[in-house]
């Protein structure tokens, strides 16, 4: 990698992940990365289990969404001379390993954007199979409103350029904003690549993560914001 680690801030949203949200962030912060926790707002102890790490902690005094919590870390890095801003999952399920190969590919390829994907060669995630087929739906469904198709839908493991996080304004604040982005990226001309990330799925990210009600929730969500944007 030919990027400094001091250039590469890893955007951290969280709401109550505070029995893993202290070992996420060390294994970021081990290899070297400027992390931004946002804090959405938890009404746990996720605040007392970050106090004195060496991570920009920002917090939202309201529940607002994970689209709004990232916008906030968005700003926030790019502030602070963010050159590439990671965003990073807070469960666990993210490796950290995977961040210096996304931020080659951005270099090697010359691109705005690299969505990380299950689905690739050289990607070693096991989708659970209940999953599959909502994620395969959804790319489909984020094809009809943005017109790219990827292999992989709703991975929030992305890289995106400075250039790329100045352009792109995330207005839904809550899960549909990784369609939101896509539909993004098509209107503003982006350039963008995938990258095969391996997700480490545990009960408690499966827990946490989108079920179908989520699903249509998302669905009606990019519908309101086709027609009222």
């Amino acid at each position: 990698m030919y990027a400094s680690p001091q250039s590469i801030f890893v955007i951290i949203p969280c709401f109550n992940e505070a029995s893993v949200i202290k070992d996420t962030v060390a294994g970021v912060l081990e290899k070297g990365y400027n992390v931004v926790v946002v804090d959405d707002a938890s009404t746990d102890e996720t605040r007392q289990r970050l106090q004195g790490l060496p991570i920009h902690y920002l917090r939202h005094r309201i529940n607002l969404g994970q689209g709004a919590a990232l916008q906030t870390g968005l700003d926030h890095a790019l502030l602070n001379g963010a050159e590439f801003l990671i965003t990073f999952d807070a469960d666990g399920q993210h490796l950290p390993g995977g961040i210096a190969g996304m931020v080659e590919e951005m270099e090697v390829k010359k691109v705005d954007i690299i969505f990380g994907s299950r689905f690739l060669k050289g990607s070693a995630s096991t989708v659970p199979s209940g999953r599959k087929w909502l994620l395969k739906m959804a790319r489909f469904v984020n094809y009809f409103f943005s017109g790219i198709l990827l292999s992989d839908a709703h991975n929030g493991f992305r890289c995106l350029s400075r250039k790329a996080a100045e352009k792109i304004r995330l207005r839904e604040n809550r899960m549909a904003h990784a369609s939101e982005i896509l539909i993004q990226v098509a209107r503003l001309k982006l350039t963008y690549a995938e990258y095969p990330v391996n997700i480490h799925y545990t009960a408690y990210s499966m827990a946490k993560g989108q079920g179908n009600r989520h699903g249509l929730r998302i669905l009606f969500e990019l519908i309101l914001y086709k027609l009222f944007r």
